[in-house]
Parts: structure tokens; C-alpha cells; sequence
């Protein structure tokens, strides 16, 4: 475990932050203790933890999921304190945030986050359980302690933590491979099983796996259905590994307005890969309709990304359009702007750019020599 570098995050979060925004909510407030008050309008969203390097080497910050509290309106933080001491646990899990967090008008204070999350957990509250793990995990109000952040992630995912349940996967999947078995592999099965029935990461690494046919058996139509469902739930990743699904005519019909769909609504929300495939099909002009100056936006798009070979392909393709037409599409280049989903922004936090490293940075792993 020593060797895997992915930090887990905590949640238990507030509405008046959203999962993009939260970013930077380690900021201090600087309302009184005494007087602010506490309000149930505030009790449903996500948030993050600070950057933290994925096993791919991005800056990443991982999410949790949603919980909703049932702390009574109006009362001030002295108060709430009290009933948390008195053992409301809806009490502990708000102080536990926070305290993380740094929001309503407490500093942030890593050991009292953890104390009030420990108090949680002793009554079977998955999310504490879930944050406590993350507390552990990073090394936050408490020295590293990556036992204890496995059995509080495990202790979650078995009351129905389907975030738990992701992290467990991703961190199974991010060990150090001499460290992994078969064994270990069934148990990234069996979590991901578990938690697609609400997680769009927990979908689109299952429907990945059965793509590739690693770790479980190759099927199209079991990959198909789930990609599908994490792409059009707005992860670009899913879009644009979906469209090869409709290209090659993967466990569905081939229809190449379809996958020129998905792909298009990945570049657009800055997907670098779906812009140079995009680019090329409309340069080729096999797939789909020849489009020039469609291709030389793109490319242009994906040379400022310093994509490989972009601009040596937009620079080819701008011998074939006029002037006026060129004019035009390096302004429509230059006005072309990334809007990443919710979606697809939470996860590119959460897990970093691919989800799809998670599988392929497993692929040589000899499961015979395991058995």
C-alpha cells in the first residue's frame, strides 16, 4: 500500500457548495462561533479534499457521496456541539465537515474533525465510516494509517457506501502490482458490481473491464450498456470511448452519427483525444462527411493542447480552404471553449484525467501464475 499515491477524500457536505465549486472550501469563515447558525436547508451536496497525485501523475481530489442530515434548524454551534457530545450523530457528522472544511465559522481542525467522525463510526454511520477512512488514509489529524482506512472503507461499503465501495476498487486497482492476486481482482469485481447501481465511475470501470475482457469475461453488450449509461450521464470519457462502440459495431449496431455524437460532445468538453478523432474522421471524410473546415478548427484547438501532430495537421488542411473560409474557422477555433460537465468535472477531481488507467495499468498482470 505504501507504494500507491491516490489519497481518498471525506464528504458530509452542505448545499450551499456545489461539487465543482468546492475546490477551495478549506477557506476560513469568519462568522462567531457563538451566534452562527445552523440551517437544514444546507445539507445536501459534495465536496472535496485538497490535491492529492493520482497513480497517472494528475492533481486530482476525490469526492464522496451525498448525505442527508437531520439536524434540527436554528441551532448555533455551541448547541450543536453539545448534541454531538450527547451522541446525535447527525450532530458529529456535521462538526466532523466542519472541522474539515473550515465553513461556518470554525477553523479547520483535523483532529476535532477526526474525533467527531470516530464518534459517528461507533454507531455504523457509512459515511463517517467513509470519512474516517479518508482521515486515515491522508494522514489528516492522525499519522497515516492505511489498515484503519481499509477497514473503515471496508466497514462502509458493507453498510452500502457505494463511494467506499469505488475507493476500495481504486485502490485495489492502484497497488503495486507485485502486491496484487487474483483474489484481489475478484474483490474489484464484486465493489464495482456493488456500487453501479448509483456510481457513474463504479459503471464506466465494470463496462470498461468487460470491453477489454480484463478480470472478467469480454462482453460487449454487458460494456456497451454500462459506458453508455456513464456517457450519457455527461462523462466525457464514456462518450468517447462509446463511440468506438458504434464505429467497430461493439453490442450495438454500427451508426457513425452516433458515435460522431459522442464524440463531439467529449471534445466540447475538452477531451483531447475526442478532438484529434474527431478532427481526423471529419478530415478523412470515410466514417462521415468530409468537412475541411471542421477538421482545421479542431486541430487548431488540439495544437494549442500541444497534441501530437495537431498543428502539423491543421497546417496541411489550410492549403485547402480559401481565405475567406479560413478566417473563419481560426475565429471559430479562437471562441472555442471547454464547458466540462458536472459530471465529468467531479470525476477528472476525483480520480484524475482516465479512469481507463486504472484497468490498463493492470493489463500485464498474469492471472494464471496467480491461481
Amino acid at each position: 500500500m505504501k507504494n500507491f499515491s491516490l489519497f481518498l477524500c471525506c464528504v458530509y457536505v452542505y448545499s450551499a457548495f456545489n461539487a465543482y465549486a468546492q475546490s477551495n472550501s478549506s477557506s476560513l469563515v469568519s462568522s462567531s462561533l457563538d451566534t452562527q447558525q445552523i440551517s437544514n436547508s444546507d445539507k445536501y451536496s459534495q465536496t472535496t479534499t485538497s490535491k492529492i497525485t493520482s497513480t497517472s501523475g494528475d492533481d486530482v481530489e476525490l469526492f464522496e457521496q451525498q448525505s442527508n442530515s437531520n439536524t434540527k434548524k436554528n441551532l448555533t454551534l455551541d448547541e450543536l456541539r453539545q448534541n454531538a457530545l450527547n451522541g446525535d450523530t447527525d450532530a458529529q457528522l456535521d462538526l466532523g465537515y466542519m472541522y474539515l472544511y473550515g465553513v461556518k465559522g470554525v477553523k479547520v481542525d483535523y483532529t476535532q474533525a477526526l474525533r467527531f467522525y470516530q464518534l459517528a463510526a461507533e454507531k455504523q454511520s457509512a459515511v463517517a465510516l467513509n470519512n474516517l477512512g479518508s482521515l486515515y488514509f491522508n494522514g489528516l489529524g492522525t499519522k497515516v494509517d492505511y489498515k484503519k482506512a481499509m477497514e473503515c472503507f471496508e466497514q462502509a461499503a458493507h453498510l452500502g457506501s457505494n463511494d467506499a465501495a469505488v475507493n476500495l476498487a481504486i485502490i485495489y486497482l492502484g497497488a503495486d502490482s507485485k502486491n496484487k492476486s487474483k483474489q484481489d481482482f475478484d474483490k474489484v469485481f464484486y465493489l464495482l458490481n456493488q456500487a453501479k447501481k448509483t456510481n457513474n465511475s463504479a459503471k464506466f470501470l465494470l463496462g470498461y473491464a468487460y470491453y477489454t475482457g480484463f478480470f472478467v469475461e469480454r462482453d460487449y453488450i454487458k460494456a456497451f450498456q454500462l459506458i453508455k449509461a456513464a456517457a450519457d450521464a455527461q462523462y466525457d470519457e464514456a462518450q468517447l470511448v462509446l463511440a468506438d462502440f458504434y464505429i467497430d459495431g461493439l453490442g450495438t449496431p454500427k451508426n457513425y452519427n452516433r458515435a460522431i455524437q459522442y464524440l463531439d460532445a467529449a471534445a466540447k468538453q475538452g477531451n483531447s483525444e475526442a478532438l484529434v478523432r474527431l478532427a481526423d474522421i471529419y478530415a478523412a471524410g470515410e466514417l462521415y462527411t468530409k468537412d475541411v473546415k471542421k477538421a482545421y478548427m479542431l486541430y487548431n484547438v488540439a495544437s494549442v493542447l500541444g497534441i501530437d501532430d495537431a498543428a502539423e495537421n491543421r497546417d496541411e488542411l489550410e492549403k485547402d480552404l480559401r481565405i475567406n473560409d479560413l478566417l473563419q474557422v481560426q475565429t471559430d477555433a479562437e471562441n472555442y471553449k471547454f464547458q466540462p460537465s458536472d459530471l465529468t468535472a467531479f470525476i477528472r477531481k476525483t480520480f484524475g484525467k482516465s479512469l481507463r488507467v486504472y484497468i490498463d495499468s493492470n493489463q500485464t498482470f498474469d492471472f494464471s501464475s496467480s491461481e
